[in-house]
């Protein structure tokens, strides 16, 4: 016979439900009507949904979009099931409710150029169908991302700043064919950019996508006459650096923190 304490029992207990506090609930999938998929270059219909329980209140409520790396292309929505878990956990924890999506680029930016990954056309539709179905605020739509998804959060902030509040590209390369490619429209970006408070984190360490992309993008933004935009480089830190802030809660206390300006 197999015997225990009462203070092993409350311990295990104890740890049984911190470990289910810091679970984040189960996410659903949707997807798009195929008349909108239809229209749509590089994105699969079917798309994450993390905090439905929240639309209970009949209130409008923020709307974060979480933009996946390179490693989720496809079209298998479980390959990016992971992507919002980090922001997620830490959102739970801070006490933050928001709508949280994440969508999937159905196909390679490598193989199919600009044609592939983060399309921003493709974006603004999922956003159309996003505020039509569900009760956003317009006014509190976040965009972050890590390496594609880092780019995916330039190229899309940088065509189309009027959708969001704050943007926080993790990691992110500047054109579409890769970590040393750059984009041709890097001053539109800049300009569009400097509309929007921004935070942009990278790591000292990381081989695959250079810091430098950040100094980049923020000289671009300045250059604009943009004031709002922060670069965050962690000397520690690789390509792993959206860890970091993922897991603060003053960087969502931040980001939150923000409302659009309607222009």
């Amino acid at each position: 016979m197999i015997r225990i304490s009462l203070a092993s029992f409350l311990f295990l207990f104890a740890a049984t439900v911190i470990q289910a506090q810091s679970r984040p609930p189960e996410g659903a999938v949707h997807r798009l009507p195929e008349s909108v998929a239809a229209e749509t270059i590089s994105l699969n219909p079917d798309f994450w949904v993390h905090g439905e329980e929240l639309l209970e209140d009949e209130k409008k409520i923020p709307l974060l979009i979480v933009l996946h790396g390179g490693g989720g292309t496809g079209m298998n929505i479980q390959k990016v099931k992971g992507a919002p878990l980090g922001p997620l956990r830490t959102l739970q924890r801070a006490g933050f409710k928001s709508l949280v999506v994440a969508p999937q680029a159905g196909r390679s930016p490598m193989e199919f150029g600009a044609k592939g990954g983060w399309v921003p056309a493709d974006l603004n539709i999922l956003l159309a169908h996003l505020l039509e179905v569900f009760p956003i605020d317009p006014n509190r739509v976040y965009l972050t991302g890590s390496s594609m998804g880092g780019y995916g959060t330039y190229a899309w902030a940088g065509v189309n700043p009027e959708h969001f509040a704050a943007v926080a590209p993790m990691v992110g390369g500047i054109g579409p064919g890769g970590p040393k490619d750059i984009t041709t429209e890097l001053e539109l970006w800049g300009k569009n950019l400097a509309t929007l408070p921004m935070r942009t984190y990278y790591g000292a360490k990381d081989r695959v996508v250079p810091a430098d992309r950040g100094e980049m993008i923020l000289k671009s933004i300045e250059k604009a006459g943009g004031k709002k935009a922060e670069l965050i480089i962690f000397e520690d830190m690789g390509h792993d650096a959206g860890r970091r802030p993922y897991s603060d809660p003053k960087f969502f206390e931040w980001l939150f923190s923000h409302v659009r300006e309607k222009g």
